[in-house]
């Protein structure tokens, strides 16, 4: 069973920047299409990010531009980096697959961003 562990979340001011970990229990990257996922209160959670086996990258229109995915086999975690933060960006980030669910979820990391 894969666990997932995301951490780096935090308080920040809009227009500031953080960076999200992921790291999973197994090595999966060059097995697995990933993505960074984000939920918000009463909204479905949306895959903002994702990362091919190949090293494709796609994202969200929301975050394009401002949000960077990148893994790094050696120490067998992915990242998210988040500039330009807005108050939108709120929310609790989990890393997953793309084309199947590891589960459990994580339990996330906590993003909230001020105005």
């Amino acid at each position: 069973q894969v666990q997932l562990v995301e951490s780096g979340g935090g308080l920040v001011q809009a227009g500031g920047s953080l960076r999200l970990s992921c790291v999973p229990s197994l090595r999966i990257f060059s097995s697995t299409n990933m993505g960074w996922y984000r939920q918000t209160p009463g909204k479905q959670r949306e895959l903002v990010a994702s990362i091919t086996r190949t090293g494709m990258t796609t994202y969200a229109d929301s975050v394009k531009a401002r949000f960077t995915i990148s893994r790094e086999y050696a120490k067998n975690a992915m990242y998210l980096q988040m500039n330009s933060l807005k108050p939108e960006d709120t929310g609790v980030y989990y890393c997953n697959g793309v084309d199947f669910f590891y589960t459990p979820w994580g339990q996330g990391t906590q993003v909230t961003v001020s105005s």
